[in-house]
């Protein structure tokens, strides 16, 4: 008689439903990220594949894909298959004869990087705005041969690991997010102006209910987040300097090295992520292409939708 460990099971149940989609999902940490293999991005994509790649995705809130040689067209493509592509950026330029691509090019601002230095934050894409994208597919282009690596968190985790009074607390509130940059020196008021042409200001709950998995999801970042509604200045500060700090734990992250044709795929309803710092002072272009699909309006625990103050829903 064979005796199969629990372990071995699994492994055999995971094999399965590899070879029964063509897909390989290799978890890269502990809470969050995982690399998808098996899958070519240029071609026509079946539905139940389409499927598996969401279903990883809600898992494992950020999904890689490695040696995807695929044209704006073609990513914009992929993220049909899961909602509809937006406009790259609801203020910043985006990429000519490709408006739903957003490019983050290192090039396009090596004019001016002594002028001044945006600062580093951990961050949810637009959430200024009334339906914050849901998600978000990053593609490398130029890629540095070190440094610049991108780092996720997992919202869900630091809103689980909280004590029972910090999310009985966080459960009622509501924070401001507004279109701002925070500069870590110089003046950066072009910049800013532009960032700024449009005027947003939503006031989304502390804690969003994830409209596909239930989970309950901290929903604030330092970029974005200005202040909580029902709680002083100083109060609302200390709160989400807790919370910051919190959703920063290394434990809750993964980090992605980046190659070229490599893809990044985040739900952006449950994640935060931070834009590497390393690689400027070594003289390395970094472009990168991003596009978003179109998110809904986040609900509360208590069933009340976000609600916006100033620039309304975008795409």
């Amino acid at each position: 008689m064979t005796i199969t460990s629990e372990n071995e099971t699994a492994n055999a149940n995971v094999d399965a439903t590899r070879s029964e989609v063509g897909l390989d999902v290799r978890p890269m940490s502990g809470y969050i990220g995982a690399e998808i293999f098996g899958i070519d991005l240029t071609g026509p994509i079946e539905p139940e594949v389409v499927a598996e790649v969401r279903a990883a995705l809600l898992k494992w809130k950020v999904v890689f894909f490695r040696d995807q040689h695929i044209t704006p067209a073609q990513q914009i493509a992929f993220g049909r298959l899961f909602g509809q592509v937006t406009p790259g950026h609801p203020t910043l330029p985006t990429l000519e004869g490709h408006p739903e691509v957003f490019p983050l090019d290192s090039r396009a601002y090596a004019d001016v990087s002594s002028e001044y230095q945006v600062r580093s934050l951990w961050h949810t894409d637009v959430t200024f705005v009334h339906n914050p994208p849901m998600g978000s597919i990053l593609r490398g282009v130029v890629i540095p041969p070190y440094g610049g690596d991108t780092q996720w968190t997992n919202l869900v985790v630091a809103y689980e690991t909280l004590s029972k009074p910090i999310r009985d607390l966080i459960d009622g509130l509501h924070a401001v997010h507004v279109n701002q940059i925070i500069l870590e020196r110089g003046d950066g008021s072009k910049l800013q102006k532009m960032f700024t042409r449009t005027s947003y200001e939503t006031v989304h709950p502390v804690v969003r209910v994830h409209p596909e998995t239930g989970e309950r999801v901290l929903f604030v970042s330092p970029n974005f987040t200005q202040r909580i509604v029902e709680l002083s200045n100083t109060e609302s500060q200390r709160v989400l300097d807790l919370l910051f700090s919190h959703l920063a734990t290394p434990a809750f992250t993964v980090r992605f090295r980046w190659q070229p044709d490599s893809i990044a795929f985040w739900d952006n309803r449950a994640t935060a992520h931070l834009v590497p710092t390393d690689y400027g002072h070594l003289g390395f272009d970094r472009v990168m292409h991003r596009i978003t699909i179109a998110g809904d309006v986040p609900v509360g625990v208590d069933g009340s939708p976000s609600e916006s103050r100033e620039g309304g829903a975008f795409a």
